[in-house]
């Protein structure tokens, strides 16, 4: 079945006077997940760094590029799908890691009902070290869908090596290690309401469940607040190029290094055996005033060539943004905020909504623009636009 089947889907539940559920663009899912947010959330979710503009201008950026269709290829059926990292995937869309997603979702268990949708959908999630359930069972969750699991490495290296060697032994098929957050950014937002999740608390499930962590907080049970503040003192680790050796060292997973934007850092990261990059600036939630991540994409692209794949995130709202990231020469593609908002609005369905929206929308675009495969959209002219 092609993913731009759900259209005929739902114009046939129509007849019997069924409409969908939940919003069909990124607009109006937003505009729902606020309302069904608690304020405190919402505004983790939805705030980015400083007055926001890189935020913005990483969604501006898609609305100032355009794809030149294709005529009388016969793409009547399209082949989305992708090899990464020894995993076959049914199409190049994955779900972003997201540090809130548990207290995102309505029952507070957010982690493990992407994970359902990811199950449901083939379409793979990298679980966040910030979760609101231990990555064993959030692998388990995902069932035969592979995953892929993202460190914020610790300052505490045997720390570092645990939850590496559990995210190994529990079966993710790749380590993405997050470079741009060992501190947070200044997000306003979250400033102005004081609000900042981990300290209260939440998304600490994979430090209480590992016993490097435990055996340094020997009080978790009954005094929270050491929890909160050895983790406060071990969360944040500005790693350096001298790192990667230990990185390498820890486990046989391929590697990732997210928030790789510049083009030397990139060939500089492939030179020292890192498996791959994966361009993103974070939503634009860590550093205002930068570049949009788009406009960084194809620099990358050129610097690695095709000794490395190249994940993309940051600013993808629909299935037309993950196509144009495509044709600029990302070999997978992340989404999150919107597939946060589904989260909110209707846990694992939710989620699954979202994904097959963006996974149809991008299938049918690439029918009408006559492009049949990934492959093809390698060689698609990609023009910058007034937005």
């Amino acid at each position: 079945m092609d993913f731009g089947d759900l259209q005929n889907e739902i114009y046939f539940r129509g007849l019997q006077g069924v409409v969908p559920k939940w919003p069909l663009t990124a607009a109006g899912l937003e505009t729902a997940a606020e309302a069904a947010m608690p304020t405190s959330v919402w505004t983790y979710v939805a705030g980015g760094a400083g007055d926001e503009r890189t935020q913005r201008g990483n969604v501006s950026a898609f609305a100032r590029r355009g794809l030149v269709p294709r005529m009388l290829v016969g793409a009547a059926h399209r082949d989305l799908s992708v090899d990464l990292f020894g995993m076959h995937l049914p199409s190049p869309l994955f779900l972003a890691p997201v540090g809130v997603l548990g207290i995102a979702a309505q029952d507070g268990h957010g982690d493990l009902a992407t994970a359902r949708a990811s199950a449901a959908t083939g379409v793979p999630m990298i679980a966040s070290t910030l979760s609101e359930d231990p990555l064993e069972a959030v692998r388990d969750a995902a069932g035969t869908t592979p995953g892929m699991f993202q460190l914020y490495t610790p300052t505490d290296r045997d720390l570092a090596a645990s939850l590496v060697q559990r995210a190994g032994r529990a079966g993710f098929g790749a380590l993405v290690v997050t470079l741009d957050t060992w501190v947070t950014g200044w997000r306003p937002r979250d400033l102005q309401i004081a609000n900042f999740p981990q300290l209260r608390g939440a998304a600490l499930a994979n430090y209480l469940s590992d016993p490097v962590f435990r055996a340094a907080v020997p009080d978790a049970a009954t005094d929270p607040r050491s929890v909160v503040e050895h983790w406060a003192r071990v969360f944040g680790n500005p790693l350096t190029w001298d790192d990667l050796p230990w990185l390498r060292s820890l486990t046989d997973l391929p590697i990732v290094l997210k928030g790789i934007c510049a083009a030397d850092d990139a060939r500089r990261a492939v030179d020292a055996g890192i498996d791959g990059v994966y361009v993103s600036n974070h939503g634009g939630r860590q550093a205002n005033g930068g570049v949009p991540a788009l406009d960084l994409l194809p620099d990358v692209v050129s610097a690695v060539g095709d000794d490395v794949p190249v994940l993309f995130d940051s600013g993808v709202r629909s299935g037309s943004d993950v196509v144009t990231a495509l044709a600029m020469g990302a070999s997978a593609v992340g989404l999150g905020r919107p597939y946060v908002h589904g989260l909110a609005l209707g846990g694992a369905a939710g989620v699954e909504h979202v994904v097959r929206a963006v996974l149809a929308e991008a299938d049918l675009l690439m029918a009408v623009n006559g492009f049949p495969d990934v492959a093809a959209l390698r060689s698609a002219d990609v023009r910058t636009v007034d937005a």
